[in-house]
């Protein structure tokens, strides 16, 4: 870093600085609360109750998170996750592909109608309460298809997808055309094999807003047997409500407080994307790198 700031005149200097102090403040200020968490969790109780902990924790306790492993429910919601983030997110590529390819067409007549018609979906929507009574009327309210189909495309993803698709030569699809291949196979065998990066990067933005969902997943499920843990970790924070077993888990475990409890499920729930994330970060760069491909 001082290398680099030698190197540079006096403005490009204080530029540079201004942009290390402010990169330094947001990773500090993203980077604490999760600390924090982490800290409390595995910190003794006494060391809890009395507040001392502030960044690094009081000694060293895991009773919180052999409590919440040891909770059937959280497994349950955990298995939700998994199926809802999985199936969504191949469901939701599937009719993202469906939808973009047609928009690549420029031959198609429908073309730029079809366009309008998608696109006005992102400034005009048909509300909360007319989604609820359309998702009530089609009997799918507390069933594992509401979670799969509420959220199952995004134009936005249409969008991008489409204009990639665009942007692939179109010297190879004439030639598959002039030795008698079909659009079906044109599709199947041209289009889609060169289209990984962005379906790579399209499927991870939906699998990390799938299994981060929450709130719809609370309006239109009431079985807790079909919660994502997600929306169970949100009921456990916010109402601070625990069933039969975990009470009775609170009870026998002298070194646990609902509080522990809380942050160990956040920990738990937020492990898998954490740790997934350096191995995806380099389909995060091409999703962005995608978004610019002019349309």
């Amino acid at each position: 870093m001082t290398k680099t700031l030698k190197k540079l005149g006096n403005g490009d200097t204080w530029f540079s600085l201004l942009v290390y102090v402010i990169i330094i403040s947001m990773c500090v200020v993203t980077l604490y609360p999760f600390l924090y968490i982490i800290s409390v969790s595995i910190s003794q109780t006494d060391s809890v109750t009395r507040n001392e902990v502030l960044l690094f924790p009081k000694g060293f306790n895991l009773a919180a998170y052999e409590t919440v492993l040891s909770y059937k429910g959280i497994m349950i919601a955990y298995a939700n996750t998994i199926f809802y983030t999985v199936v969504g997110t191949l469901f939701s590529l599937m009719l993202t592909v469906l939808a973009a390819y047609p928009l690549s067409r420029k031959d198609w007549k429908l073309r730029h109608f079809a366009s309008i018609f998608i696109i006005i979906t992102l400034w005009f929507g048909g509300g909360m309460i007319p989604f609820y009574l359309v998702i009530k009327e089609l009997h799918l309210l507390n069933t594992r298809a509401s979670i799969i189909l509420y959220a199952a495309i995004s134009t936005f993803y249409i969008i991008i997808v489409r204009s990639y698709f665009e942007s692939l030569p179109k010297e190879m699809e004439e030639s598959a055309k002039m030795d008698g291949a079909s659009d079906i196979r044109i599709f199947f065998q041209i289009v889609l094999p060169l289209s990984k990066p962005v379906l790579a990067a399209i499927g991870l933005y939906y699998a990390i807003g799938k299994w981060n969902s929450f709130f719809w997943e609370m309006i239109l499920l009431n079985k807790e047997d079909l919660l994502p843990v997600q929306a169970l970790l949100v009921r456990i924070i916010r109402e601070g409500s625990f069933d039969k077993e975990m009470e009775r888990a609170l009870v026998q475990h002298a070194s646990v407080l609902p509080i522990t409890i809380q942050y160990a499920a956040i920990i738990i729930t937020s492990l898998p994307i954490i740790a997934l994330y350096p191995f995806l970060q380099k389909y995060f760069v091409k999703g962005v790198m995608i978004g610019a491909v002019k349309s």
